[in-house]
């Protein structure tokens, strides 16, 4: 199995490695052009590009300006180690064994709006772009247009390499959209997660998120090649629903958090 999920605005530069481990993304090409184009946003240009307050529009103007190759471990940092939201608070990398890394090296995929596709181990410098962001470009007016098929290529190369055609998408929306289904190479399974809650289920944004990353750490920790073994997943107190289960969007619900 191949899993993507989203990155995260939340960034963490600063905490101890808890791996030397590194590996080089291979779009970087790609996000060079998009850091030419960003580098000659003004800060109030980004402010109101991607709804920004004034310091966090200064600070990333700053960012897009130092964002220089090669990267280094001295200038960068391993993407999931980077990453600091809700997703990767389930996640929880930073208690990921030597084997952990190199399961998820192979079967784990985070989308970018800057780095397009990152495997966990990618070195990656600090940035705020979002790929829902309406940024014209050389390639069109959104990112969505900007990365075309690029994306889709890359996670068919990964799905080859690691030698099936399921794909567990545990991304939002927003950055899906960016995977062109009708050329992927793969059968889709999405997971949703929901709470009881008001005398039903519902999907409630922050567990969800989390929920999505503890699913992540339980594939890659557990080594999961089958997808049926998915349905076994019951971290945090979820549970396979099969009576909510539509095709290939596989709902697990639980009633007490």
């Amino acid at each position: 199995m191949l899993l993507v999920v989203s990155p995260a605005k939340k960034l963490d530069f600063e905490s101890h490695l808890v791996t030397t481990k590194t590996s080089q993304a291979t779009l970087l090409e790609h996000s060079a052009i998009l850091i030419e184009r960003c580098i000659k946003l003004s800060p109030d240009q980004i402010a109101s590009l991607m709804k920004l307050s004034d310091k966090l529009s200064g600070l990333n103007a700053a960012r897009f300006g130092e964002w220089t190759l090669p990267f280094t471990p001295d200038n960068s940092r391993q993407a999931v180690l980077a990453f600091n939201g809700d997703v990767y608070s389930g996640l929880d990398a930073n208690s990921f064994s030597d084997d952990d890394f190199d399961f998820a090296q192979q079967h784990f995929r985070i989308l970018s709006g800057l780095y397009g596709l990152l495997k966990p181990l990618d070195l990656m410098q600090a940035y705020r772009l979002e790929m829902g962001t309406k940024l014209d470009n050389v390639r069109g007016s959104n990112l969505y247009q900007f990365w075309g098929e690029i994306i889709t290529h890359e996670l068919n190369k990964a799905l080859s390499e690691q030698g099936d055609d399921v794909l567990i998408n545990l991304a939002s929306n927003e950055y899906f959209k960016a995977v062109k289904k009708k050329s992927l190479n793969a059968t889709i399974i999405t997971p949703q997660f929901k709470d009881w809650k008001n005398g039903q289920y519902k999907m409630i944004s922050f567990y969800a998120k989390k929920a999505r990353g503890l699913m992540a750490r339980y594939i890659i920790q557990n080594q999961l090649t089958d997808v049926e073994q998915l349905k076994n997943f019951d971290l945090a107190g979820y549970q396979y629903n099969n009576n909510l289960t539509q095709n290939n969007e596989w709902v697990f619900t639980r009633k007490e958090l």
